[in-house]
């Protein structure tokens, strides 16, 4: 029975001599792989619809034991991105931590959506790029149920002072409860950028920038949060590094 799926290709690889294998990040069905058959043939319709970062809408037919694309109404294909190695990698690496992050089977909108607008952001030139990661690395935390206590101090609960973050605690700690130990320093611009992450609408999360020390700042929290979170080493941020 023929469906039709909203979804993102994740990535493609070939399989035999004309097939490929393509993994594809849907709203209604999660994560699964789909053969496009035929589509390294020279005049194949599926031949470009099926490489990575194609966004739209997908009309697949289930088999016996496997998922085939039939065909593809692109939404977009994000060509933008194609243009500079670095913003490839990068959106390559989006797409692994999507892949990730997401099952067959389980409804995945707020992740599609967010790498929707990534992947938007990245195409921006006033945007710092490392600014973006951060900030899909953060959010896509969220979305899968990691949201560290940022908005109030772990220790007694107070607004003010929250100068440090404790990553084995998952938290921010105020200056009256910081017991010396080793922590991340944060000032008052990036606990709020931050909390600006978590907290802002989809439509507005990339609409602001952050000074240098500002960034260095949250990368710290961020990647340092983010590492404990996750046990693989994706492919495309080594290229990156």
């Amino acid at each position: 029975m023929k469906e039709r799926v909203m979804g993102m290709v994740l990535s493609a690889a070939t399989i035999g001599e004309y097939d490929k294998r393509v993994v594809l990040l849907t709203k209604e069905r999660g994560r699964f792989s789909a053969f496009a058959r035929g589509a390294r043939r020279p005049k194949s319709a599926l031949s470009a619809v099926t490489e990575p970062f194609t966004f739209g809408e997908f009309f697949i037919y289930r088999g016996r034991d496997s998922y085939s694309i039939e065909q593809v109404e692109v939404k977009n294909f994000f060509p933008e991105l194609r243009k500079d190695l670095d913003d490839l990698y990068m959106a390559l690496y989006f797409c692994e931590v999507a892949d990730y992050f997401t099952r067959e089977g389980m409804e995945a909108s707020s992740e599609l959506n967010l790498l929707y607008m990534s992947l938007r952001a990245l195409t921006a030139p006033s945007l710092p790029r490392r600014l973006v990661r951060y900030i899909f690395e953060f959010r896509m935390l969220l979305i899968e149920g990691e949201m560290p206590c940022i908005f109030s101090c772990i220790r007694c609960g107070g607004t003010e002072g929250l100068h440090h973050f404790y990553v084995r605690d998952s938290g921010a700690v105020c200056d009256r409860c910081h017991d010396g130990r080793t922590g991340i320093a944060m000032s008052e611009t990036t606990i709020y950028t931050l909390q600006r992450i978590l907290s802002s609408p989809l439509e507005k999360l990339y609409t602001f920038t952050v000074g240098k020390n500002v960034l260095e700042e949250v990368g710290n929290v961020v990647g340092q949060y983010f590492d404990a979170h996750t046990d693989k080493t994706f492919r495309s941020l080594k290229m990156l590094e």
